[in-house]
Order: C-alpha cells, then sequence, then structure tokens
C-alpha cells in the first residue's frame, strides 16, 4: 500500500492515479495527523509492503515532524518514505537520507522514477515485515526449544541432540514438533531456509 501525505488534493490526486497506473494501492491523507490517526487502525499495514510518499511542508505535522515521530517509534524500516518537496534544498535531502529516509524528490519529478523507487521500498517494507515475523516467531521459543533449534541448524540428529542436551529423545521429538510449529515450517530444510 502506498500511503500519500500531502496537504494538497491535486498532488494527492495525481499521485493515487499514477501509482494506480502501476497496480499499487494507494491511500491518500490531507495532513500528517490524518495518517498517525490512521496507523492506529487495526488493518494500518498491508501484507504486500507499503510506503510513505510525505510531503516536506504542510500545515499541522510538517513531513520532518511526522518522520520524526514515524522513526521515534521504529517504523521506518518496515515503512520506508520517500520525501517529496516543492521547496527542496540539497542540505534538507542530505539529512533526511542520513535520518532514515528511503529517497528524497523534488517537485515536479519524473513519473516513472518516482514509481520505479516507490516500487523498490515497497519491496523493501515487504522483506523488513518477514524479518520481524520470523524475529517474533524465534522469540516464542523457549530456551530449550532455542538449545535444540540450534542443534537442528547444526545438522543433527534427534538422538544426538538428546544425548548432548541430557534429554530423552522423545522429549527432543516433542521439542521439534513445538519448534516447527512455531515457526510454521514442515521439515529441518524449510526451517534452515527461513533462518539463513
Amino acid at each position: 500500500m502506498l500511503h500519500i501525505v500531502d496537504d494538497e488534493e491535486v498532488i494527492r490526486d495525481s499521485l493515487t492515479w499514477l501509482a494506480q497506473s502501476r497496480s499499487i494501492d494507494a491511500r491518500a491523507y490531507d495532513s500528517g495527523a490524518a495518517f498517525l490517526s490512521a496507523l492506529d487502525a487495526p488493518s494500518a499495514f498491508d501484507p504486500a509492503g507499503d510506503c510513505v510518499l510525505l510531503d516536506v511542508r504542510m500545515p499541522d505535522i510538517s513531513g520532518a515532524a511526522l518522520f520524526d515521530t514515524l522513526t521515534a517509534r521504529g517504523m521506518t524500516q518496515r515503512l520506508p518514505v520517500i520525501f517529496l518537496t516543492g521547496h527542496g534544498d540539497v542540505p534538507m535531502a542530505v539529512d533526511t537520507l542520513k535520518r532514515g529516509a528511503f529517497d528524497f524528490f523534488e517537485k515536479p519529478f519524473n513519473d516513472n522514477k518516482l514509481m520505479d523507487r516507490v516500487q523498490e521500498a515497497l519491496a523493501a517494507s515487504r522483506e523488513a515485515s518477514a524479518a520481524a515475523a520470523v524475529h517474533s516467531r524465534l522469540a516464542s521459543l523457549s530456551i530449550r526449544e532455542r538449545e535444540v533449534l540450534d542443534l537442528i541448524l547444526a545438522g543433527k540428529m534427534n538422538k544426538v541432540i538428546a544425548d548432548e542436551l541430557g534429554i530423552s529423545m522423545r522429549t527432543v521429538e516433542v521439542h521439534r514438533a513445538h519448534i516447527f510449529d512455531k515457526m510454521n515450517v514442515k521439515t529441518a530444510v524449510e526451517l534452515a531456509r527461513l533462518l539463513k
């Protein structure tokens, strides 16, 4: 989902149309406050990835202030920000990029280049979301399950794992089943691919 945050209706409409011409779902917001409110909704994030096109100058919350809020919430990996401005300067662009913005475009911009970067940002968002999901699943494992997981990834058989941890083979099988269930995999090969 492309989130377009700009106080000018004509820009919002134009960017929405441009995104839709590339089969990118887009949602437009007339202010930073409206966008922040939408982020609190349960369905705020799209599993196919998200990206924000953010105008630098807006009346209620500036683009820079909104970016700072997203950064403070730790959201800019999952929600890459591309700044748009008609009043940009080189120091502003350098500063936003140093602080983690995905990109910076001055108006008027090349439509194709902007949409190419949006698609790259959406791909980066999907990757960040997938990595966060794996990290969350790993965090759900018990200490013993983590120990068994490490030995599975080392290619050790259940009997060897049981001997190394001083537990029964049946206990290893139970832990292995829990690990596969929590990590949403069916085989050790899938598990290794997921965690590579």
